[in-house]
Order: C-alpha cells, then structure tokens, then sequence
C-alpha cells in the first residue's frame, strides 16, 4: 500500500465515529457494590465496591459522578464515574433509601427512612441547605421538570408529601393506597404516578389540583393478587407508556399513559423492584433482588432477550449515556452526553 494509501487510511480512522456503550449501575444491596454492565455486550465489565446496603443511586446531569443511598452508612457517597473511585461523602441525614437530583444539577433530595425528614443537599457546597418534616418511613423522591416541586412518599403514613423547592414547605399532604415506594413526573409535569406496594396500585395526581384522579390496579392471570405489589416507574418521553415493576409477581406491567391501561405483563426475574429505560428507550432493564440478575426487554416486541447475573439483591439502576466521539480527537463543542433519568 502507498505512502498517500496509508495516509487516507489513516484520517479515515481518525475521523470516523466511534460509538461507546453506555453503562448500566446496577446497586447491590447485600453485596455493597455496584455492578457495572456494558450495555453493547450486556456483560458485567466492572464491580465496584461501595458503602454498606446501597439502594438508590443517579448520576451528576454531565455523568462525571454517581450518587449512591449507603443505607446503613448513613451516608449519600459520590463517586468518579470514570474510575469508580470514592470522592466525598455527602451529609444525607440518617438511613438514605432514595433522592432525586434537581434537574439544574444543584440540590439533592434525599429520604431518611428512619427519622421522617427530606433532608435537602447542596451538591456544590456539600452542606444542608434543610430539612423537611414529612410522614414516617419516607422513601419514594421526586423533582417535578421545572424544579419547582419535590415529592416524598411515606410508607406507613401512605402519604404524599408536595414540597415547594423556592420555600421548602410542605404544601399538601395527598393520600393514597397503602405502602407507597416510588414517584414519577410525567414529562410535562402535569401528572404524578405513585405506586403503592402494599395496596397493590398506581395513583395518579392531577398536581395542579393536589389530588388523586384516578387508579390503575392490576390482575394477572395464575398470580396470586397479595404478589402483585407495585414498585419502581418508568415512562417514555413521548408520555405513551410507562413500564412498572411489580416485585414478587416477577412481572413488569406496561401501561398506556393516556388510558391509564394496561396493555400487557412481561415475565422478568423474581422480585423486580426498579427499572430504567436505555436513553434510545429501545431496551429496558430491570433490577430483580431475589434471582440476583438484571432482565434486559426489547421495548419494540416486549420480550426478555437476556438475563444479566449481577450481586446479591440488586435493587438500584443509573445508566450513563456515552457521547459518540470522534476517535483519537477532542470531542467538539456541544458533544455531550444526553440525559437520562
């Protein structure tokens, strides 16, 4: 081959887009680590060792760092994305089951299971910028879009707790089924879908009204209806479907938003309890604490294609959305890495 040949080769290689997979961080409760899975190979690629009972856990908006809820440390602990090693602790107030990050970036809602507050973090600063009385057992968080609103639900008050984010007020206090665990904003923000465990349900908030205005409850042929327990959310951004994890009936649920419907179970592992969409929304990954695996759907045909062994009773999942980059170059001005909650 020539001289110009080579060269040719060579600044084609230079050039030419290099995508790189994102990663999917699977918390591992009894394990105290994170599982690490290249979503190209669907393999686990790196296990990193955390503090102790991991449960929530979401990246930093520029997916530099991760946050993970060390239960039984007490603590929110911040790690490097890209080596995995331990950067700070945060000042998260007792037992941290789940946060929510503010969409600018900025402040951390946490949920302090044991001792009834949503302690509020200033990333930046590390400080307590407050903390929230809410109802007991607080567990589910949430942030509405535009930042106004943050969310805790109370497992045994079976509550849900509206926050003004500019006051730091609890603004209204709405009831649902028993044992509510997780809360998700649909995009536009209008609307707040609330699981609740026990009481084997979703509850939608019309927000601006403060109040429940309708339920989905569900019924699965061969199931006995006590399994059906509801947990972690998540719905597409075109606000069409949402996907719902419904623990011990080793099912997720997929819902039309508008209908409130439900169209259809896909059999996963035992005891899914949370789930994430990939940031193209064509695979959904779900985190099954008592087969110690994670369930990789196709959201096109709604069928299992993979089961991935992680550690012992996986619980929380983040994914980091990789930019494609050009190989061998800077990435340009503007090249960054999309969002994914």
């Amino acid at each position: 081959m020539g001289r110009r040949a080579l060269l040719a080769c060579w600044c084609l290689s230079m050039s030419t887009p290099v995508a790189i997979a994102d990663e999917i961080y699977v918390t591992n409760e009894k394990d105290n680590s994170v599982s690490v899975i290249d979503s190209r190979t669907l393999n686990v690629v790196r296990t990193l060792s955390v503090g102790k009972r991991p449960r929530g856990i979401t990246f930093s908006r520029d997916f530099t760092k991760f946050f993970v809820c060390a239960s039984d440390s007490n603590s929110v602990q911040v790690y490097d994305a890209a080596t995995g090693t331990m950067l700070h602790d945060l000042p998260s107030g007792a037992d941290p089951e789940q946060f929510a990050l503010s969409h600018d970036g900025r402040l951390l809602y946490i949920a302090n299971e044991d001792n009834a507050v949503t302690t509020v973090v200033d990333v930046g600063t590390r400080q307590v910028v407050k903390q929230v009385d809410v109802g007991i057992e607080p567990e589910g968080m949430a942030v509405s879009p535009d930042d106004k609103i943050a969310v805790t639900t109370s497992e045994t008050t079976n509550m849900v707790h509206l926050i003004d984010t500019s006051s730091f007020d609890v603004i209204s206090n709405i009831l649902v089924d028993q044992r509510p665990r997780y809360a998700q904003f649909t995009p536009d923000g209008a609307k707040l879908w609330v699981s609740s465990e026990v009481g084997g349900s979703i509850s939608i908030i019309d927000v601006a009204k403060r109040e429940v205005e309708r339920k989905i409850t569900f019924a699965i042929p061969g199931v006995a209806r006590d399994t059906i327990q509801p947990v972690g959310i998540r719905m597409t951004r075109d606000a069409k479907t949402a996907f719902i994890a419904l623990g011990p009936a080793n099912r997720v649920a997929v819902v039309d938003v508008k209908t409130a419907k439900v169209k259809s179970y896909v059999l996963v592992g035992q005891r899914v309890w949370h789930l994430e969409l990939s940031p193209k929304e064509d695979m959904l990954y779900t985190t099954n604490g008592v087969s110690n695996d994670v369930t990789v759907v196709d959201t096109a045909s709604l069928r299992p294609i993979k089961s991935i062994k992680v550690g012992r009773y996986p619980w929380g999942i983040a994914i980091r959305a990789m930019p494609e980059h050009t190989a061998g170059s800077v990435p340009l001005e503007g090249e960054k890495q999309t969002e994914t909650r």
